[in-house]
């Protein structure tokens, strides 16, 4: 379903990761709350609930959509201060930011590897390995250079563990603060920047299992806590199932690749679908 050239801005487009935090620079204003900053008085509190219910245990750490209360508070120093540690808890998985250890990274770029590898007949292992070396050597570029809330590499995981998802990573996506003009001309004038959704990716084991519905909802979430108001993604104009999944999660197509990009041979064109997300008043 998903393609890695449908997922990024271009096809050189490099992703670029750091860890999850809040309060992002820029946004666009919604009413007299400006998107991106924090709000004069107390902390921001969101009452958040879920369509599924997931039963919790003391042992558990809490997630977004299982009726939990979210406060972030102002601390001492201004900073935000994180209380939760999953973005999303559904279907059966809930999603959180990459942990920035080696077994973690490897196994986060393998999942992105094996899904956006296109098999070719002869001498496929070893294109495979070095393809799966470089979207590991891009990941660690990322977690080494991106500035705070710019990126986050979001993975999910099992919320029961089970004999064929405990302790692994079974999807992953990232999502980028960026200021395209390309999709700013689609968005109110206000607007500054967005969120960009890419590198979609779910082990080929669970596919069809709603990981990635999943994963959307918690770039939802994280659009919320970094007060950005748009989100935004690419998708091949053929692919109608990814295009499903994406206007089910709220997104709509705003545009396609001119036609002169994409008649070349072996290049699809792609269309252009952005997602308007509810910010707290």
């Amino acid at each position: 379903m998903a393609h890695i050239l449908a997922s990024n801005p271009n096809a050189s487009h490099k992703l670029v990761c750091s860890n999850l935090g809040y309060g992002a620079r820029r946004g666009s204003r919604s009413g007299s709350y400006r998107v991106g900053r924090k709000r004069r008085g107390g902390g921001l509190v969101l009452q958040c609930s879920s369509s599924t219910t997931t039963s919790t245990t003391s042992s558990q750490l809490p997630c977004v959509d299982e009726d939990v209360r979210l406060q972030i508070e102002n601390g001492s120093s201004g900073k935000l201060k994180q209380q939760f540690e999953y973005l999303a808890c559904e279907y059966g998985w809930r999603v959180r930011k990459l942990f920035e250890n080696a077994e973690e990274i490897r196994k986060a770029s393998q999942v992105q590897a094996e899904a956006f590898h296109v098999p070719i007949s002869i001498f496929n292992d070893l294109f495979f390995q070095f393809f799966q070396a470089e979207v590991l050597s891009g990941l660690l570029y990322k977690l080494k250079n991106s500035p705070p809330n710019r990126y986050a590499c979001l993975v999910a995981e099992a919320a029961k563990d089970d004999q064929d998802s405990a302790k692994q990573l079974v999807g992953v996506i990232d999502v980028t603060v960026l200021r395209d003009q390309n999709v700013l001309q689609h968005l109110p004038s206000e607007a500054e920047e967005y969120l960009y959704i890419s590198g979609i990716a779910v082990s080929e084991t669970f596919r069809r299992r709603k990981i990635a519905t999943a994963l959307l909802k918690a770039c939802d979430m994280l659009s919320i806590l970094w007060g950005f108001e748009f989100l935004a993604l690419r998708a091949y104009e053929e692919d109608v199932g990814a295009r499903k999944l994406y206007a089910n999660a709220g997104y709509q197509v705003v545009s396609r690749d001119p036609p002169w990009t994409s008649n070349w041979i072996g290049k699809k064109c792609r269309v252009l679908m952005i997602k308007r997300t509810s910010l707290p008043k």
